[in-house]
C-alpha cells in the first residue's frame, strides 16, 4: 500500500458537475502517521498521462523529501471538472457564480472523513494542508482562510489573485488570521497578471505578521505559467510546508 499512487474512489459532488476520481499516493512507512495534503486539479499533480501539460510528479517530490530525512504528506489529488474548472476553483462570480464553497465543503465534510478512516494520517491543523497552482492556489488559500479550523496551511503556486478584481485581497484582509498558519506562495518572471497580485497578497500577509517561519515567498525570475515551472518548485514547497 505504500509509496504508490491509488484511485481512492469516483465521485459525484453535489453541487457540480461530473463525477471525478480521487487520487491518493501513500508515502514511505515512517512509523508515524504523515501529514495530509489535499490538492486541487488532481489530474495534474502526478504523472503525464492524465495532465494535458505535463504531471508535477509531485509524489516523487515527496519521496524524495522522505529519503532525504524530511516529512512527507499523503497527497489527496480532487480532479478538476473539465470545462466547468474556473467555476468550481473560483471562490467568486466571475462569468458565473463561484462554487469553491461548494468544493471545499464536500472536502471538509465527505472526503476527509473517509481519508481519515481509510489511512493512518495526522488529524491535527498544522498536519492538514491544501494546495494548487492557478486557480488551484486561489482555491487552496481561500480554503485555509474559509475553514482555519481544518486547514492549517496552503500551497499556492502561481495563484490566480488576480481574477474578480483582486478579490481575494480582500477577503484575507476582513478575517483574522487562522489560528495555524503556514504558507508557501511563488510566482514566475513571466506571469504578468499573476505576479502583481501575489506580491500584494505577500506584502498584506506580512504586515499581518507572517514572518519566514510561516510565510515562504518564492520568485521564480525566468518562470511561466506551467506544469514544468510547477514540478521545478514542488520539492521546495513541500520542505517548508512540512519541515
Amino acid at each position: 500500500m505504500h509509496d504508490r499512487i491509488h484511485i481512492f474512489g469516483v465521485f459525484q459532488i453535489p453541487w457540480l458537475k461530473g463525477a471525478r476520481p480521487v487520487r491518493v499516493y501513500v508515502p514511505p512507512d515512517t512509523g508515524a502517521p504523515p501529514p495530509v495534503l489535499y490538492m486541487f486539479d488532481g489530474q495534474n499533480i502526478f504523472e503525464d498521462e492524465p495532465s494535458h501539460s505535463g504531471g508535477w510528479y509531485l509524489h516523487h517530490a515527496a519521496r524524495d523529501l522522505c529519503a532525504r530525512g524530511g516529512t512527507a504528506p499523503l497527497i489527496v489529488g480532487i480532479d478538476h471538472g473539465g470545462i466547468h474548472r474556473m467555476r468550481e476553483l473560483s471562490p467568486f462570480r466571475m462569468r458565473q457564480r463561484g462554487q469553491a464553497p461548494h468544493l471545499v465543503r464536500w472536502i471538509v465534510d465527505e472526503l476527509q472523513p473517509q481519508i481519515r478512516r481509510a489511512f493512518d494520517v495526522r488529524h491535527d491543523l498544522a498536519g492538514t494542508a491544501v494546495g494548487g497552482s492557478s486557480l488551484g492556489g486561489l482555491a487552496a488559500l481561500y480554503a485555509h482562510w474559509h475553514r482555519p479550523d481544518v486547514f492549517g496551511a496552503a500551497l499556492c503556486m502561481s495563484p490566480s489573485f488576480w481574477v474578480a478584481r483582486e478579490k481575494m485581497l480582500k477577503f484575507v484582509s476582513e478575517r483574522k488570521n487562522p489560528p495555524v498558519s503556514r504558507l508557501y506562495l511563488d510566482a514566475g518572471g513571466n506571469e504578468p497578471r499573476v505576479r502583481p497580485s501575489t506580491e500584494r497578497m505577500v506584502k498584506l500577509l506580512r504586515g499581518r505578521g507572517y514572518g519566514p517561519d510561516k510565510l515562504r515567498w518564492v520568485f521564480d525570475p525566468g518562470a511561466v505559467h506551467h506544469e514544468s515551472a510547477w514540478r521545478r518548485r514542488a520539492p521546495g514547497a513541500l520542505e517548508f510546508l512540512f519541515a
